[in-house]
């Protein structure tokens, strides 16, 4: 611009337009002290400064800060961001937060804020994450009546996009009778002829799926996956060199399925593997290994409790030793790397059980005789109330901010309320004396945000009775879910201390 015979080299002051000058003064310090300081309340007008000036470095950094902190809170103001700046990677991340919390985002108000093209790439995403395809409809008749003169006749645009073919023929009728459809008739006529002719263009929702329980059964390479609340139950098949040798599995907040898997051949080399939905097929998960060359399998003859657990969205490893306490890293996506974290060591090396459960932004890892803390922030353990009465617990499970532990007998569960520190028993048990032959353990697990827990009584060698029962908080007791497992001779096992629960797309498996 200045040594060029444009205009403005011959000027005694130049403006800069569209630039806010405190973002400009952020910049100016980068230039002289090669440090950027990004916030989220700055980093879309230094972003928009750094587009206007063509700075790649500070606008690549200003577009990762952004893809890192997609959540709930920033999730569509920066998706509208993004889309207006073609921020690719960013636009990324926030359509797939989006579409995997539809149901949640849909409710808001900054929804309804979208505008045409964007609503229309929503909902026309085959991953968005619906338990029915009416709640596409609903969401599209509230983004229409916030603004309904202005918005009524982009209806037959819109309508396309929703897959019809999944309704059934009574929630098609009610579309149609539908204030806003019989308001515009152009809406009717194209929502009889998507009906009627389908739309050859349109994928099934890989999403549009039912919360399940994985259990794994003994002697097979099998996999079941129920759902006792609505009495569903499919076993699938699985090759025997493609499914995990762990049996640990985790479930994340984005409902991806992890388990680790040792490479043949080699005790210290882990590997991560992931299941495909689509595929209903096990493949690697794209990570680098865990080494655990520290453990010494072999060497020492030692035994470890390998697990994954999730807090705030990062993965972490940890290996267990009762003698040694417990090691653990933490997966860092951007790197591809396992980083080392802060090792806990145990005062009392002798208990039966232990586990690892997130809750909230913490880690908790719980033994009978003691309870730590991890604070991912400081990367440090302290110690928290041990439960009391629990020389017998075996499963532990997380919902909001409490903790719920249970025996091997079924006879009594305690409460761990995190924000106060306190242990409590719930209320309610079934009698002991109907379950005086637990021939599983007990495993907890979380339904449809409801505490539940599923185990096996055998009678003799060749009977089991299957059960699941569900906790009935404003009762104070739980309820049998009445269970019809798919065979009484089998033996179901739990994929870890918690049973994992992921949405599934049914027709998948």
């Amino acid at each position: 611009m200045f040594t060029s015979d444009m205009a403005e080299s011959r000027q005694k002051t130049v403006v800069l337009q569209g630039l806010d000058a405190g973002m400009f003064e952020e910049i100016l310090n980068f230039f002289y002290s090669g440090t950027l300081h990004v916030t989220l309340d700055k980093v879309q007008p230094l972003y928009q400064a750094a587009d206007l000036l063509q700075l790649d470095y500070v606008r690549d950094t200003c577009s990762g800060y952004m893809a890192i902190n997609v959540v709930r809170s920033t999730c569509m103001d920066l998706y509208k961001f993004a889309d207006v700046f073609s921020v690719d990677i960013v636009h990324k991340c926030c359509l797939q937060w989006i579409t995997r919390h539809f149901t949640e985002v849909a409710s808001s108000e900054e929804f309804c804020s979208l505008s045409v093209n964007q609503l229309t790439e929503i909902i026309s995403h085959d991953e968005l994450d619906v338990k029915e395809e009416t709640t596409v409809w609903e969401a599209v008749v509230r983004w229409v009546q916030y603004s309904r003169e202005d918005r009524l006749h982009h209806l037959p645009s819109i309508l396309p996009h929703i897959r019809f073919y999944l309704l059934s023929s009574d929630d098609t009728a009610a579309i149609l009778d539908h204030p806003v459809v019989r308001e515009d008739p152009g809406s009717c006529e194209v929502i009889r002829n998507v009906v009627q002719k389908g739309n050859p263009n349109l994928n099934q929702r890989l999403r549009l799926s039912t919360e399940m329980v994985l259990l794994s059964i003994e002697n097979s390479s099998d996999l079941l996956f129920m759902n006792p609340r609505e009495g569903k139950y499919i076993t699938c098949s699985y090759d025997r060199k493609d499914l995990p040798n762990y049996p640990d599995l985790i479930v994340t907040s984005d409902n991806n399925i992890y388990s680790l898997t040792r490479e043949q051949g080699s005790n210290n080399q882990l590997s991560v593997v992931k299941y495909n939905y689509a595929e209903n097929v096990w493949e690697d998960a794209g990570m680098s290994s865990v080494f655990s060359k520290w453990l010494r399998l072999e060497k020492d003859i030692k035994f470890y409790h390998e697990q994954l657990v999730e807090v705030d969205r990062t993965l972490y490893y940890l290996a267990e030793n009762v003698s040694e306490g417990v090691w653990m890293r933490k997966y860092n996506r951007h790197i591809d790397q396992w980083l080392e974290c802060s090792p806990l060591k145990f005062d009392n090396a002798s208990y039966n059980y232990s586990t690892a459960v997130s809750c909230g932004s913490h880690l908790y890892f719980i033994t009978t005789t003691e309870a730590h803390r991890y604070d991912p922030s400081e990367d440090c353990w302290c110690k928290r109330t041990p439960p009391s009465n629990s020389s017998d617990l075996c499963t532990a499970v997380a919902i909001g901010t409490e903790i719920f532990c249970t025996d091997h007998d079924f006879t009594q569960t305690m409460v761990y309320d995190t924000e106060s520190d306190c242990w409590q028993k719930l209320q309610g048990w079934p009698d002991p004396g109907n379950h005086r032959d637990v021939d599983v353990c007990p495993t907890l697990f979380v339904m449809e945000n409801q505490l539940h827990v599923w185990f096996t009584c055998g009678y003799d060698e060749d009977i089991k009775e299957h059960l699941v029962y569900v906790y009935d908080k404003s009762a104070g007791a739980w309820r049998d879910l009445k269970a019809t497992l798919p065979s009484s001779n089998k033996t179901y096992l739990t994929c870890g201390s918690q049973c994992p629960v992921a949405r599934i797309y049914l027709p998948d498996l």
